[in-house]
C-alpha cells in the first residue's frame, strides 16, 4: 500500500470530522483530501473562507474547493481511503442509495464511535453485512482523543485498529504529526466496542455528576466501568488484550471526566431534568451513548454479561427512572 497513490475522503460535517480533515491537512497534499458534508452552505463558506463555520470554526484549512461538496456520490467516487465520521444513528441515512459496487475495492475507516441503531450494529459489522467490505479492508479509529483539542493542536493519542495489519500502519501514517501519535492494534471489535460502551458511561458520569455526586464516587464509578466494559468485550470478542490500554481504558477516562464529553454533559442535563430531545437541541451534538445505551441493552440479552452501570442508564433515560433513585441503588453495588 504506497501511501502517496491514495486519496481521502471524510464523510461528515461535524467537529469529530472537521478534526479529522484537519490532521490529514497538516499531513498531505490538499487535493488528495475529499470533504462530504450535507451542509450546502457549510460547503460554500469552507470553499470560500477555509473554515467550518458550524464547529472547531477557528481551524483554517487550505483545501481545494471542488474537492468539498455535498454530492457523496462524487466524493466517494473519487477517493480511495474512505472515512466515515458522522454520528451513528445518521449512517444509513448519509449512505443512503450508495451501492455495494461503489465502495468495491475502497478502504473504508471508521471513525464513529457508536452502534447503527436501526441495525444494532457497530460499524465493521454494519459495513460487512450491508456493503460486503472484508474485514482486512476495515480499519477503526479510536481515542482518547478529542476534537476541541485537536483544533488546538494539543498532544492527542489515537489507536488504528485493524485484522490486516499493513491496513492499520498506513492509516496510521496518515494522521501520525506533531500533535497526533498513533498507535497500532488487532483488535476492531473490541476497540469499537470499547468506544461505544465508554459513552454510556460518560453518560453515568454526567447523570453523577449532576445529582451531586463528588470525585470520590466518580473514581469508583470508572474503576467499576472498566471491569464491566472488559466483561463485555471478553465475552463478544476473546482475545487477548489490555484493558488497561488507551484504546480502552484512556478513551474510558477522558470521555467520563473531560469538559468536551458531549456524552458527560448530555449526563448531566437529564440528570438536570433536561428531556432527552431538549438535551439533544441545545447542545446541537448527538451523544452517541443514548442510541449505544439500547443497543447494548438489546444486544446483551443475548450475552447476559453482569452491566449494572449500562442498566442503570438505560432504566434513566429509556425506562424514565429517578436518576436519583437509580445512582442510589447502583451505589449499593458498586466495589
Amino acid at each position: 500500500m504506497n501511501k502517496r497513490k491514495h486519496c481521502i475522503a471524510v464523510i461528515g460535517g461535524g467537529s469529530w470530522a472537521t478534526a479529522m480533515v484537519k490532521m490529514l491537512h497538516d499531513n498531505l497534499l490538499p487535493k488528495t483530501i475529499y470533504w462530504w458534508m450535507r451542509n450546502e452552505e457549510a460547503v460554500k463558506i469552507i470553499q470560500d473562507e477555509g473554515r467550518n463555520p458550524n464547529y472547531l470554526s477557528a481551524i483554517k484549512l487550505n483545501l481545494e474547493a471542488n474537492n468539498i461538496s455535498s454530492d457523496i456520490n462524487f466524493i466517494i467516487k473519487s477517493a480511495d481511503i474512505i472515512i466515515l465520521n458522522v454520528p451513528a444513528a445518521f449512517l444509513t441515512d448519509a449512505l443512503n442509495g450508495i451501492t455495494k459496487e461503489q465502495l468495491a475495492g475502497k478502504i473504508i475507516v471508521s471513525a464513529i464511535k457508536g452502534i447503527v441503531p436501526e441495525k444494532n450494529q457497530i460499524i465493521g459489522e454494519f459495513l460487512q453485512v450491508n456493503y460486503n467490505i472484508s474485514i482486512n479492508d476495515i480499519a477503526v479509529i479510536t481515542g482518547p482523543c478529542h476534537a476541541e483539542e485537536v483544533s488546538q493542536e494539543k498532544l492527542s493519542y489515537l489507536t488504528i485498529a485493524s485484522q490486516a495489519p499493513e491496513l492499520a500502519t498506513l492509516v496510521s501514517s496518515y494522521l501520525n504529526t506533531r500533535y497526533i501519535k498513533t498507535n497500532i492494534s488487532d483488535d476492531i471489535y473490541g476497540t469499537e466496542y470499547g468506544a461505544v460502551l465508554k459513552n454510556i458511561y460518560a453518560i453515568a458520569s454526567g447523570i453523577c455528576h449532576g445529582i451531586g455526586y463528588g470525585d470520590n464516587f466518580q473514581a469508583v464509578l470508572i474503576s467499576n466501568a472498566i471491569r464491566e466494559m472488559s466483561r463485555f468485550v471478553a465475552l463478544v470478542h476473546p482475545i487477548e488484550r489490555d484493558i488497561k490500554e488507551s484504546a480502552y481504558l484512556g478513551d474510558l477516562l477522558v470521555t467520563a471526566y473531560s469538559q468536551f464529553s458531549r456524552n458527560r454533559t448530555f449526563g448531566n442535563m437529564i440528570a438536570k431534568g433536561y428531556t432527552v430531545k431538549s438535551a439533544q437541541l441545545e447542545m446541537n451534538m448527538i451523544a452517541e451513548g443514548y442510541y449505544a445505551t439500547r443497543c447494548i441493552h438489546e444486544i446483551n440479552k443475548i450475552h447476559k454479561v453482569d452491566m449494572p452501570i449500562c442498566r442503570a442508564v438505560y432504566a434513566i433515560l429509556y425506562e424514565k427512572h429517578s436518576s436519583v433513585l437509580e445512582i442510589k441503588l447502583l451505589a449499593e453495588i458498586l466495589t
